[in-house]
């Protein structure tokens, strides 16, 4: 038997995975740093930007306009002060423009009715990515919602994934992991469970495959049929 027949549940990615959050991000980025007097910056480097969290998207931010170092006390400081204002600009702009992939929510649906338990474990704060499943129709799909601040340790850590194994009570040869970014491989591999990257979101510029998913999928459709043809 192959190690996909194993599989019983999916953990998904949120930013890059399900949704491109990039034009929302982007335009929350930008009218903090207009509250600061700083020159905004492209929805490009929004997108190389996105991956560990809010506060770091905003840190990388403010450090481009600013021309200061990302650890540089000055920048902590200003970091700390703005941080309520990109979180009240974020809120603002959701699901203004943001997309759902192609093929996402048929997907889901699939694997829901294929008897998958499916969870969400995103850096993006808890607080935006409950509204934002709803928005797009998702929220129902999911047994399990863990956002960047729902446990003391966001992924690359494999603190989430090590969560929903002790919540659901499975085997880590149980559990697949499914996302754009290396962060969420990482996770996988330090949680010792099977992981897919997706070639199509936010990754820093970089190929999915240099941080050996056990597979790589060009659109999400393809995760359904991988499962299904193991």
């Amino acid at each position: 038997m192959s190690q996909w027949a194993n599989i019983k549940a999916i953990a998904f990615d949120l930013d890059g995975t399900l949704i491109d959050s990039v034009p929302d991000l982007a335009a929350a980025t930008n009218a903090t740093l207009v509250e600061c007097n700083l020159p905004q910056v492209s929805d490009a480097l929004v997108r190389s930007w996105v991956g560990n969290g809010a506060q770091v998207l905003m840190q990388r931010a403010l450090s481009y306009a600013s021309s200061m170092a990302e650890d540089s006390t000055e920048l902590q400081t200003q970091l700390e002060q703005v941080m309520p204002r990109f979180m009240h600009h974020y809120g603002e702009h959701l699901q203004q423009h943001s997309l759902l992939y192609p093929h996402v929510l048929e997907t889901l649906q699939q694997l829901t009715q294929a008897g998958y338990k499916l969870a969400i474990v995103t850096n993006k704060p808890y607080r935006f990515t409950v509204p934002l499943l709803t928005a797009f129709g998702l929220d129902g799909l999911f047994s399990e919602v863990l956002g960047g601040d729902s446990l003391t340790k966001m992924k690359p850590d494999p603190m989430p994934l090590q969560h929903l194994l002790q919540q659901w009570q499975l085997d880590s040869t149980q559990l697949l992991m499914v996302g754009d970014s290396k962060n969420d491989i990482l996770a996988a591999k330090a949680a010792n469970v099977m992981s897919i990257g997706l070639t199509y979101g936010y990754n820093y510029g970089e190929d999915i495959g240099l941080s050996e998913p056990d597979a790589v999928c060009e659109h999400f459709a393809d995760i359904g049929k991988y499962l299904q043809s193991q």
